[in-house]
Formats: structure tokens, sequence, C-alpha cells
């Protein structure tokens, strides 16, 4: 525990902003969101003083991106998702003492103080710069408006600023054959005056900071000593748009803030409306302005920079604010095939569409197990599902609702004292308790959640040895010890599960009787009940049945014959190719071919491309589709279009919504015959039929055609049933 010798430990808990353009998907909260959560609910329970805090960031570019290509208004958009992102976190039960958004009269009025106080301490100036400007659309262009060519990498989809492949950071005019993301015409560099901060100035106190920052996590002290050993300079701090903060300097009104440097001032904002809320405007100041508060930012690994030396740089520059203690950053969540989650590409789970099928508690298990506090990890439905059942519900679950049903069935009501043996390993259990006090606190959340199952799992094997189904008839009092024992180690579960697993450790102390007088404190732990007045118990947990997917459930591919224009190895990818096709339009695609095909091959084929793919990113290279092949024992083959088909849709295709990865994986294609007159997955008896793709339908089975001739593989049979991957 946090303290002060006797005094309480006030903990500002900062979580990072996420952009209102999209609902907050699995990657975010496993990420940004649970971790925040579990250590605030845990130093409560400890007795800290903690005030939790983030927001919906409104005035992102990416939210003015959003709001153009919906035909809406940014403040609309940034209302919209906000309010969906709310009720997403409401129903996790992240506990924020408030979560509030940028566009509001407090976020303005705090930012532009802000900016005014390091504007007079003489770390904004203004400077002429040369710009991308969209002659089109006739305006200056934000960095997430502008794609072009990475001079490093060649990477093609890079940001006006930086390559998210390779890391490089561009000044306007240093990218490739920029051009506008909306209309996708070149850009011009144009003329403009912006005011700058000075992050340069603070290149020597930052060195100072982060040498004191040992104990931070490798992930996040290395990224920074590397970022700031590469030598600081000066950022824009106010851009060409008309949706954010004016800017609070003459003749600047019509420019606004950037928002990298209005963003981070919401941590002080939120905290300047939640005092205001509560009555007590000057509050605030006890988390921003006593030395003794200790303040922990929680983020994604691409946040970094921002929170250990930006945001500490404008903390030190502005003066009389507490610097972050400590910065938790995770890695990423991805897809099984590697990509990044991202709400503007698609492809994550969101929450507010997990809601309608699963629980809190079975999502928040789930991606506490599976957190990227290392490395990167995986999601997929189907572990989701095997984590939950085989795990929460197996393990936990079944210990809880053993006894708690044997228990009040039997008795109703049970009285101490424990067993000899359970005394020893409730001794166990209280040293694991302080284990998990030490991994919380060094925000190691993924392993102090393995300890409580691990306890669970001792619960179910000392429950196995009690056997009180046999002692109940032979020996009714070493039954009721016994399982008042076990009732005492459910109860050091409960409570030590709570930072994770909120609202079955409620339920389930309800069950065992111990009503709440106030918040649940660890303390808690150490005051054994001398007696369970039992309550009727339920299940606590309920198992995850994956629904199939309907084979006529609305999903449709946009199949097209595609034409190979240019192969080349992938540079980071011994597998992988990437190559650019035209399906009526020029896209690039990432494919694993490079130990069936040549280049030389691949290059003027036609082949098969499903369009309507959400674009993914293998190994750092956007992938804007997929090309079908044939795979059977180890053999893989493209299909392959009639010869001389041109470019285009094939028959009985349309164009569709775009589709997620799991939701293509859903579709059944198949290797078939035909002889031209009905379409089979079988030649039993049949000679000299053509193999050939062969949609499976709900109603029946679909020949996939172009130009009127079957799709077929290429280079000859495969074999009959094999799958298109």
């Amino acid at each position: 525990m946090l303290t002060n010798g006797d005094k309480m430990t006030k903990i500002l808990v900062a979580v990072s902003w996420p952009y209102a353009n999209g609902p907050i998907h699995v990657g975010q909260v496993s990420g940004s969101y649970l971790p925040p959560d579990i250590f605030a609910r845990y130093h409560r329970m400890k007795g800290d003083s903690v005030l939790m805090v983030s927001g919906s960031d409104q005035h992102g570019t990416s939210v003015t991106i959003k709001a153009e290509r919906e035909h809406s208004t940014p403040e609309r958009v940034a209302e919209k998702y906000h309010s969906i992102n709310l009720k997403s976190l409401e129903w996790l039960g992240i506990s924020f003492d408030l979560f509030t958004k940028t566009h509001t009269e407090n976020h303005f009025r705090v930012a532009r103080d802000f900016f005014t106080t390091l504007l007079a301490n003489g770390y904004i100036y203004s400077r002429e710069t040369s710009e991308y400007y969209c002659s089109t659309d006739r305006r200056f262009l934000a960095d997430t408006y502008v794609v072009g060519i990475c001079p490093k990498c060649g990477n093609k989809e890079s940001k006006g600023n930086q390559c998210d492949v390779c890391g490089t950071t561009f000044e306007a005019g240093e990218l490739i054959d920029a051009r506008c993301v909306l209309c996708g015409n070149p850009t011009v560099l144009k003329e403009t005056v912006n005011l700058f901060y000075s992050l340069s100035k603070q290149q020597d106190k930052l060195s100072v900071y982060l040498s004191g920052k040992g104990s931070w996590k490798p992930n996040v002290i290395d990224f920074s000593r590397n970022w700031l050993s590469a030598g600081l300079t000066d950022r824009a701090a106010t851009r060409d748009l008309d949706w954010g903060i004016p800017v609070p300097y003459p003749g600047m009104e019509k420019k606004v803030i950037y928002v990298w440097f209005e963003a981070v001032i919401g941590y002080i904002s939120a905290s300047v409306e939640w005092a205001a809320g509560k009555g007590n405007p000057e509050e605030w100041k006890e988390y921003w302005q006593k030395a003794d508060a200790k303040h922990y930012y929680f983020m994604g690994k691409d946040n970094v920079p921002f929170h250990t030396i930006i945001w500490p740089s404008m903390l030190m520059a502005h003066g009389g604010l507490e610097l972050p203690y400590h910065v938790s950053a995770t890695e990423w969540v991805t897809p099984a095939d590697g990509r990044k989650f991202s709400k503007s590409r698609g492809g994550a789970p969101t929450i507010d569409t997990l809601m309608k099928d699963f629980s809190p508690e079975q999502v928040r298990y789930y991606l506490t197990a599976i957190m990227p506090e290392g490395r990167d990890s995986e999601f997929s439905m189907e572990s989701f599902e095997t984590k939950v059942n085989n795990e929460l519900v197996a393990t936990l679950g079944n210990y809880y609702h053993r006894v708690l049903s044997f228990a009040y069935r039997n008795f109703g009501s049970l009285h101490g004292p424990v067993s000899e043996d359970a005394a020893a390993l409730l001794e166990e259990v209280s040293k694991a308790a302080i284990e998990e006090e030490g991994l919380i606190e060094g925000c190691e959340f993924k392993k102090a959640l393995k300890i409580v199952m691990d306890t669970a799992q001792k619960g179910n094997q000392y429950l196995d040895r009690c056997a009180p189904w046999f002692s109940l008839r032979s020996d009714r009092v070493k039954c009721m010890r016994d399982l008042y024992s076990n009732l005492e180690l459910i109860r050091h579960i409960a409570i030590m599960s709570h930072p994770f697993l909120p609202f079955s450790s409620a339920k389930v102390l309800s069950y065992l009787g111990i009503e709440s007088n106030g918040p649940l404190k660890w303390s808690e732990l150490s005051n054994r009940p001398g007696t369970f007045a039992l309550k009727e118990p339920s299940p606590v947990f309920s198992k995850i049945e994956l629904k199939e997917e309907d084979e006529d459930s609305g999903i449709q591919l946009d199949l097209r014959v595609g034409q190979i224009k240019s192969v080349r190895k992938h540079p980071a990818a011994d597998k992988l190719y990437l190559m650019e096709v035209d399906i009526g339009e020029r896209r690039q695609i990432v494919a694993g071919l490079k130990e069936y095909y040549t280049e030389e091959q691949l290059e003027g084929k036609r082949v098969v491309v499903v369009s309507n793919l959400a674009t993914a990113k293998l190994r750092g290279y956007e992938s804007q589709g997929m090309m079908l092949a044939a795979e059977k024992d180890g053999r893989v083959r493209l299909l392959s279009p009639p010869e001389g088909t041109p470019v285009g849709r094939l028959d009985n295709c349309s164009p569709s919504r775009t589709i997620t990865i799991d939701e293509f994986r859903t579709v059944n294609i198949r290797i078939g015959a035909t002889d031209g007159r009905e379409t089979s997955l079988s030649t039993d008896g049949m000679k000299d039929w053509s193999e050939v793709a062969v949609l499976v339908e709900k109603k029946g089975l679909r020949q996939l055609t172009a130009g009127g001739k079957p799709v077929g593989v290429d280079g000859g049979p495969i074999g009959v049933g094999a799958k298109v991957r």
C-alpha cells in the first residue's frame, strides 16, 4: 500500500482519452481501461483516496474525417460516440469518478488558461511553416488527412507526420506522393503561421526526470529514453482547422489549439470538473498541487511519449503541478491474423455489440486473462469461449456453487472454528493475497488474477479432500467444520477477486450473509466471521455458447477478378509477398504465397479477390483485400478465373458492406465439381468433372463464375473437397 506515514495517500488515476470516432473495442478495454479500473478498485479497498478520470477526445481529426464520411458534423459524431462509449464503460463496471469530454465549456477554459500560462512563461512562439494544403478542398490538412509513401521504408499508407510501420517522423513535404485522404488528389505545400511549443527547452530537465524512473516497465522507460536521446524538437501547438478550441492569441482566433496539446490537459480539466460537481471547487488541487499525491497514467504503447515526455514537459513549463509518478503502458491486443485492432479500419469486436450476448464479468475476466502487459496478445471468440467456460466457470464458479449450494441446502447457517488443515491452507492464501497486492501495485494484473484462480483451484481440491457429502451422514460435526472452512476460503477469494470481478464478488459475499456497510476493504481478509448465515445462492457465472453463424445471415462477398500488376518480397516477413492488384482500382494485397509461387509466376496472373474485407495490417503493411486459394494436404493453388476474363465483379456479386475477417470465416467456400447440369461436393461415381469453386449457402450450392464460365483451380486439380482460404 502507498502510505505517507499515517496519512491517507491521494492517488490520481489518469486514463488515456479515447477518440470519439467509434465504439471502444476489446483491444482498448484490455489495454487501457481494465488496468486502471483494477488498480483504482484495489487502492480504494486499501483505504487510499483515489480520483480516476478520463473522457472522450472529441477534437481529434479522426472525428472530423468520420463526420465528413457520414455527412454529419464533428459535434454530432463526437456526442454520438461519447454516449455509446460511456454506456459501454458503465456496463463493464469501469469505476471512473468522472468520464467527461473535451468539447465542454470547462475544458475550453482550463485548456486556454494552460496555453496562456505557457505563452507567458516563454514556451510558446510563432513561426512560419510550410504545411500540406488541398487545392481541391481549399484547406490546410491535418496530419491524419494526408497519406503518402514513407521515404524510409516505402510504406504507401504513411500518415502526414509519421510512418506507423518504421516509426519515422516527418516534416511537411518529406512524404512522397502526398495526397488528401478525402478526395485522393495530390497535396501542395503552402506557407502559414502557427504557434509552436518549445519542447526542446526541456531536454535536460526531462533527462533528469527520466533518470529517476528506473522502476518503470522496460517497454515504457526504454521507449522514452530512446525518444529523448534522439533529440527533442519543437512542436506546432496550433492548427489551421475550425473544429477544436480557438487559439487565445491575437490574430489567430480562427485557428485551434492542436489536439495533442489540449487533450492531455483534460486530466486537469476533468479533475476541476469533478471537484466542482462535488460542491468543493478547490478539491482538485489536493491531487495536483500537493507533493504527496501520486499520479498513475494508463494507456496503450502508442501513447507512451505523450505521457512520459511531452506531458511532463508541459507540466514543468507551467509550474506548480505534480508530474507523473508512474506510467503503465500495455502492448496491443490483436486478432489471430496479427493485425492491430483499429476503430477506423474496423474488425475489432466492440463493447456495445458484446453487451447484447455476454455478461460484463465474462468480458472482464477474458480481457484481463489475455492482457498484453509484456507483449502483444491475441483475441478470438473461440479463445473467449474456452477461457470463460474452462477457467471462470469450471474453476471459480464451480467452487463457489458447489460449496454455497451444499451448505445452504443442508445447514443454512454455519459457525467456526476452521479445521486444522484449513488453517494451514488459509495461511497460504493470506501469503498469496500479499503477493497479489505487490503485483497489482506493480501493475501486473494478469499475474495477480492468476493468483486468484490458483486459489480457487486449491479450494476445489480442498473440498474434494473434505468430501462433505460423505461426512454429512457419518460425522455431522466434521461436515459442519469442513463446510465452514470452505466458506471462509470462499470469503477470501471473493475479496481477492473484487478488483477484477466486482459484480460476482459482491454477489458471493451477500450469499455468505455478509452485508455491505460501505466500500469493501482489503483489511476484511483478516476479519473472520464467527458465523455464516447463508442466503439461497444461484450460479454466479454462466457458460458461453457461441452461436453458429447462419450461412444465409446476410454476409455477402464482393468477389472480383483481379490482375496482379507487380510483386515484391515483404521486407519483414519471409513467407509474404506485397502485390499490387488491379480489380478495377489498384489495391495492395499481402499474401503468404512465397512457398507456392515465384514472383514471375504471379505477375500478370488473374485471381479472385475478396474486395469488401476490412483492411488489415500484416507485419506492418496494409492488405486491402484477400486473394482466394484452395488448400489441401499442404498444397496451395490460387483460384483461377477463365482465361481472358476482364477485371471486375464475378457473376451474381454486387457491392456489399465491409466485413471483418471473423465474418469472412463463417462463409463456406469449397472446391466442388460440375458436369454443367449440377454442382456437388463429391465426385462419387463421376469422371471427367472439372473442379470449381462452390459457395455453400443455406438454400443450396452456388457455383462461382466469371463471364458465364466457372472459376476453377490454377494449374489443375487439387482434390475435391479442398478448403478455400
